[in-house]
């Protein structure tokens, strides 16, 4: 091992709303908060997830390669179906589904699934 993950970051033109959707959506609070920079995560440590400010953001169309997605995150949960209702609740738009995973962009317009079962 090199070394262990520290943080996911996303960059985005309006960090605060995307660090408050994924806060909710994880069920992780807000660390800290700069203004080009918030940390959401567990209190006492572990793997964060970093909002970087980027005013110039281009957010990705997935799945049109012209505007490719740059990475995603994948969501384990119980109740697809309730995940859902509370995901779109959120903010999020349902781009996509399929048997075992469910395709929605955030605020930013970063794709992420929501994953059925193990």
């Amino acid at each position: 091992m090199v070394g262990r993950l520290a943080a996911v970051v996303l960059d985005a033109a309006d960090i605060g709303t995307l660090a408050r959707f994924y806060s909710e959506l994880l069920g992780l609070p807000i660390l800290s908060e700069e203004d080009d920079w918030i940390d959401i995560g567990e209190p006492g440590g572990g793997t964060r997830v970093s909002f970087q400010y980027a005013p110039d953001h281009v957010p990705p169309q997935w799945p049109d390669p012209a505007h490719p997605q740059q990475l995603h995150l994948d969501v384990r949960v119980d109740d697809i179906e309730e995940a859902e209702r509370r995901t779109l609740a959120l903010g999020a738009k349902h781009v996509h589904s399929d048997t075992a995973f469910r395709v929605y962009t955030d605020p930013a317009g970063h794709p992420f699934c929501l994953v059925h079962g193990e």
